[in-house]
């Protein structure tokens, strides 16, 4: 080590970037999470779980970088904790966990594990800390029970397995090997009408949670989705239906991925095919394929566009008027969903086989059936601005996701503003106070340019005197979000006399 004589300085990489804070875009996200991880276990389970940073993210829920048979998330919502806090950095996020504890889990055979240094680790993951016994034998074969807090310690690992820290000065101290007995929470105990929220004994479980997102946390959803579910049609069909009427009166969108797994869309000429077998028509939704690939991590596309459609709403004023589309992302290619990684030998990275590489002709022929893939235009960029009602439905308010994202917003924004007015006289006072009151808002985001029109009236021949002794009031709004500009054209021409100009003098 060099000799030091004077003052120094080092600097320290930031250890925690701010998430960008918005909720015109609140992702709420439907899946799995390993539980056993979390600070309280037993009492995550179909409930809206909200959380404004990675760190809470991961001590309300858990975390765990397993995999599944695909090579995705075996636990669904840690694909959209990293997405949304350490990919793109935005924030709140809502988690809607389905896996219960106490219900999904595997009892698991008794593990013989080595002690070095008073440390044991268990490989095994998804161990429920309450459940764990453990024990050791002596030379002589008699076996001693040892407790908890008395005798070890129990902690996870960074791969989620249980390390058992011997106290000195407790039974085990001089254990060489120890026996532990432990349950296990399943997540492949789980259908999708986990995540549907069907059930005979009654109860919200599932995607009917959302109903509890506004009442509990003073939020409406923004965006629905299910990374590692959505694909199964049942799932999607009933994730867009759950997109609408949301408490009676509000609406949002999600998304929805398309299947590219081996028995599902593995060409981007069979996207349309698949898109309608899947059912996937909804005005609501943004059909999404392939597969997203982050070096070696491998996501369901919904995870990133969740989070990149709420990252460009919350630097938007949280307005929900951007397209979410020609947005650069950190990611590293698209892939089919089966898609496997291969590491280097040398440790340095990896490859894929399955790669899906399409130009913008092939990206612009997946967009033309409603569907939103990905491109590589110097760089990786979401690409697709069309809802998946389209090309059936061409009404732009239903054909453009950003135009049906605002009418949406726009709408939940009336509703909370007004709600205060119900009850109140149906008078001239009523009646003005609105539409001044929208009116004045309206020109403030048509200034800002986040609109074309937004304006309210209150119109006589709309409102009846029936209506009006009935205590009914009918207002008419026009909204004119502005639609991307999907298509430039720059006509190109040569210009004979320009020639003629310079070489001969004018």
């Amino acid at each position: 080590m060099a000799f030091e004589h004077g003052v120094r300085i080092l600097e320290q990489p930031t250890s925690l970037v701010a998430p960008v804070l918005g909720t015109a875009g609140l992702q709420v996200v439907f899946g799995t999470a390993p539980v056993n991880l979390a600070d309280d276990p037993y009492n995550v389970t179909n409930k809206p779980i909200i959380a404004y940073s990675w760190a809470e993210a991961v001590s309300q829920l858990g975390y765990s970088e397993e995999k599944d048979s695909l090579g995705h998330y075996r636990y669904t919502l840690c694909a959209s904790m990293y997405a949304s806090f350490q990919l793109v950095g935005v924030a709140p996020v809502v988690f809607v966990n389905v896996l219960d504890p106490a219900k999904h889990k595997r009892k698991n055979d008794p593990a013989e594990v080595d002690v070095v240094d008073l440390e044991a680790t268990v490989p095994i993951t998804g161990i429920l800390r309450d459940t764990v016994k453990v024990s050791f034998s002596s030379e002589e074969g008699t076996k001693t029970d040892l407790k908890e807090g008395q005798d070890y310690l129990l902690t996870f690992d960074d791969d989620g397995n249980l390390a058992v820290t011997l106290v000195a000065s407790g039974a085990g101290a001089t254990a060489a090997k120890l026996t532990v007995d432990s349950t296990s929470i399943d997540p492949t105990a789980l259908d999708g009408d986990d995540v549907i929220g069907v059930s005979a004994a009654g109860g919200e479980k599932g995607m009917e949670v959302v109903r509890q997102v506004y009442p509990k946390l003073g939020m409406t959803p923004g965006l629905l989705l299910a990374p590692g579910w959505s694909h199964i049609p049942d799932v999607g069909i009933v994730l867009a239906a759950k997109c609408q009427e949301i408490n009676g009166y509000f609406n949002c969108e999600g998304f929805i991925d398309i299947d590219s797994t081996e028995s599902g869309c593995t060409r981007y000429s069979d996207v349309k095919t698949a898109k309608e077998a899947a059912g996937c028509t909804n005005k609501r939704i943004m059909a999404l394929w392939p597969c997203i690939q982050v070096g070696s991590r491998k996501f369901w596309y919904s995870a990133i566009m969740g989070a990149v459609t709420a990252y460009v709403d919350a630097t938007n004023d949280d307005v929900p008027s951007l397209s979410p589309s020609n947005q650069l992302v950190g990611v590293t290619g698209t892939v089919l969903a089966d898609a496997v990684y291969t590491p280097n030998e040398d440790g340095t990275g990896g490859t894929w086989d399955k790669e899906v590489v399409l130009d913008q002709l092939q990206g612009n022929a997946v967009n033309s059936v409603g569907v939103t893939t990905a491109i590589n235009v110097t760089g990786w960029r979401t690409w697709g601005n069309r809802t998946a009602a389209y090309p059936a439905n061409t009404d732009p308010k239903d054909m453009f996701f950003c135009c049906r994202r605002f009418f949406s917003w726009w709408g939940n924004s009336f509703i909370l503003t007004y709600f205060q007015k119900v009850d109140n006289p149906a008078n001239t006072r009523l009646i003005e106070t609105i539409v001044d009151t929208e009116n004045k808002r309206g020109a403030a985001y048509v200034a800002d340019q986040k609109c074309a029109r937004a304006e309210i009236e209150f119109i006589a021949s709309e409102n009846p005197v029936t209506n009006l002794i009935d205590g009914k009031l009918r207002f008419h709004q026009y909204l004119t979000p502005y639609p991307p500009a999907e298509d430039i054209l720059n006509v190109l021409e040569f210009d004979p006399y320009a020639l003629e100009s310079v070489l001969n003098g004018g």
